[in-house]
């Protein structure tokens, strides 16, 4: 164990000793001085903290020092009552010196102090931790709101965001627990009183019946020691009663309370001249003595004299300096540093963006909650795909029309929509409502035919069958789809690094037997990104993992290895497509036509690849698309079957033209789920 924390169990074990062991007084004489530096270091400490957090241990220590501070009065108190009324040099030291040697005096003081400790400060600290408290937890949900917003608008990254988040959990915490602290102070101020009147009291009837003294000497000796006492543990809890009300009370600062009062309280030199013109004229128009009131007024214009001379110096420094940058900016333009071209060349993943008149649709004053869905689309995806999406830039374009909206993936435009934010899209069952009319247009997402209606129509359109969705909800449905549709093309090598870095907190053998030997972050980024493609989940990395570290000392050709990957993951596949344990219907591929594929399978050094006559390549893919097309008529989820030889192939083969359409082996699906062909591709 560190000696440093060592010596706070010692600390703390002290006084437990404190308040058993009756102690020598040189002793205490020594912890009263501790007392008293401990107090003083501790409010030097919250003048010169920029921010309540970087005293987080506050109310803790709060905590130990009034315990500390109550262990030394019941040693003092054991040593005034049971000593004979020798307590020490230091309580002596105040009782004489400090308060001239006058109980009544020091008793005055000592009431002073605790009344300013418990009413003022005290008080007034114990309510602004209340109220801090309570409007930090209040403020709690609207901080996390606006830093998801900062964050999916991109002015701020996935650590910046986090770290703003457990701050803001710091400071409830810190606050709550200022909160119970000041408490502690406050019972302190009350047994210093009570402490004060028992040794007063029981010091008369030790004084007067146990040692024989007059009720004069008795009074005098307890009472004078008493105070000593009183004093001695009263100034370091007004010091700590300060620190609290410091600590919880500073706001909006920019550097310490020193830098913050000076540069606040003197901002306006020319307040110093009238503050020191009013100090003057009560000294000839009253009978206080005009000495006093002039030199006060005279050291108030010195320093207004001396502010104004500096402020102004500062300000020509400023304007000189504008000048300066602005001369600089003219004549040097493309003369700059290539660190600041280099912020231009920066290609956001993912932006979104629209027109003004769907300005309403993002900002959260006209009641848009799009920060929101884009927060939830992230997390869904997350969940569905197992990838970490990246920050999705929002941003108005005039250059679109005012209800369009583009969604570009690496600064290409990959999708384009338009919203109608007074109607609602309302798609039809298959039946027409010849009463439901609106404007035609198409569901962006998906392609359906869809219109455009009024408020007034929409409970209409729902009893008659219609799926009914809101502006918001169609935007937020067309970029998921869009983002599904384009993940392969997100999942980068730093991606892929972060994935690899979080399954290696859990699986660190696991994560060892793959990489950086056999296969480096590009082959693994590359078989993360076939899976994507084809819309497989890659959430199960454990499972993806273990079937590269199985396979990759076999073969490094990531397309095999998506093979293997794609069988290991078979019951995840089964419940993609059978989840709800109902037939999957599918079309086959006949014999003949996995066999034309397989012999046009050529080997090279680079690994296999498809070289097959066009005029065959033309009739498989419209084989394909005939069956395809016949298992949507008949309501089924078109879905190709065939042997895992040749399934990356066929995929292949069809991805151009029917990129939609899942291609799945016989390998890939549980023995458990009942398979019904519908449909044979086959060629002449």
């Amino acid at each position: 164990m560190p000696l440093k924390d060592f010596s706070i169990l010692l600390a703390v074990i002290m006084i437990v000793v404190m308040l058993i062991i009756p102690l020598p007084t040189a002793v205490i004489d020594f912890l009263i001085i501790v007392n008293i530096s401990a107090a003083l270091l501790i409010i030097l400490v919250s003048m010169n903290t920029q921010e309540p957090l970087q005293f987080s241990i506050f109310p803790t220590l709060l905590l130990l020092v009034t315990l500390f501070r109550l262990g030394l009065n019941v040693s003092t108190t054991r040593a005034i009552l049971g000593n004979h009324g020798d307590a020490g040099n230091v309580i002596e030291t105040f009782g004489q010196f400090v308060v001239g040697g006058n109980a009544l005096v020091g008793f005055v003081v000592f009431v002073i102090l605790v009344v300013i400790q418990f009413i003022v400060i005290t008080k007034g600290a114990e309510r602004v931790s209340e109220v801090g408290a309570r409007f930090t937890l209040d403020a709690m949900p609207g901080k996390q709101m606006s830093i998801d917003a900062d964050l999916n608008a991109g002015m701020i990254s996935d650590q910046e965001a986090k770290d703003r988040r457990e701050k803001i959990e710091r400071e409830a915490d810190f606050y709550g627990s200022m909160d119970g602290a000041s408490k502690f102070v406050k019972g302190d101020a009350i047994a210093g009183i009570v402490i004060v009147i028992i040794n007063i009291i029981f010091g008369l009837v030790i004084g007067m019946l146990q040692e024989g003294l007059p009720l004069n000497e008795a009074a005098e000796k307890y009472t004078l020691l008493t105070v000593g006492d009183g004093l001695v543990s009263q100034i370091p809890a007004l010091l700590i009663a300060t620190a609290t009300g410091i600590v919880v009370t500073r706001a909006a600062s920019e550097g310490n309370l020193g830098h913050d009062v000076t540069e606040q309280l003197f901002a306006y030199p020319n307040m110093l001249y009238v503050a020191g013109g009013t100090i003057a004229l009560l000294g000839f128009f009253t009978p206080i003595d005009p000495v006093v009131t002039t030199t006060v007024a005279a050291a108030l214009g010195a320093g207004g004299f001396y502010l104004s001379r500096a402020q102004q110096r500062e300000e020509q420094w400023d304007v000189q300096e504008s000048r300066e940058d602005k001369k600089e900016e003219e004549s040097g333009e493309d003369m700059k540093s290539p660190e600041s071209v280099v912020n231009l060349l920066q290609v956001d993943p993912i932006e979104f963006e629209f027109g003004y008149g769907l300005i309403p649709l993002a900002d959260a004053n006209q009641g848009g909650d799009l920060l929101d869905r884009v927060v939830m689309i992230r997390r869904q995806l997350a969940l569905e795909m197992g990838m970490i999406v990246p920050v999705i830039r929002i941003r108005d374009n005039i250059q679109l029309q005012p209800n369009e909206y583009s969604i570009k993936i690496k600064g290409s435009e990959v999708a384009r929509g338009e919203l109608l934010l007074d109607h609602y899209m309302a798609m039809s069952p298959g039946v027409e409502d010849e009463n439901i009319t609106g404007i035609e247009t198409v569901e962006p997402a998906f392609g359906l035919p869809a219109q455009w209606i009024a408020e007034d129509m929409k409970e209409q359109a729902e009893l008659s069958g219609y799926t009914v969705v809101d502006p918001p909800s169609v935007v937020s449905t067309h970029l998921t789809e869009i983002v599904k549709r384009h993940a392969h093309e997100l999942l980068g090598r730093q991606e892929t690094k972060q994935l690899i870095d979080h399954i290696s907190e859990s699986h660190p053998t696991l994560v060892e037997d793959v990489t950086p030997s056999p296969l480096q972050t590009g082959d693994i980024q590359k078989v993360l990104s076939k899976l994507l493609q084809e819309k497989v989940s890659i959430r199960n990395l454990p499972v993806v993992f273990e079937a590269l570290a199985d396979y990759s000392q076999m073969t490094k050709d990531t397309d095999l290895l998506t093979e293997y990957v794609r069988q290991a993951l078979s019951r995840q596949i089964t419940d993609q497509y059978a989840g709800d344990g109902s037939a999957l219907y599918v079309v086959t591929v006949s014999g003949g036509v996995e066999k034309a594929v397989s012999d046009a399978v050529q080997q090279t050094e680079h690994g296999p690849f498809l070289n097959i006559n066009p005029d065959t390549a033309q009739q498989i893919v419209e084989a394909v698309h005939a069956e395809v097309e016949r298992m949507q008529e008949a309501g089924h989820m078109p879905m190709l079957l065939c042997s895992p030889s040749v399934r990356m192939y066929i995929r292949h083969l069809i991805e151009r033209y029917m990129p939609q359409v899942p291609v799945i082996s016989y390998n890939e699906l549980e023995p458990t789920v009942e398979v019904q062909s519908v449909g044979v591709v086959n060629i002449g």
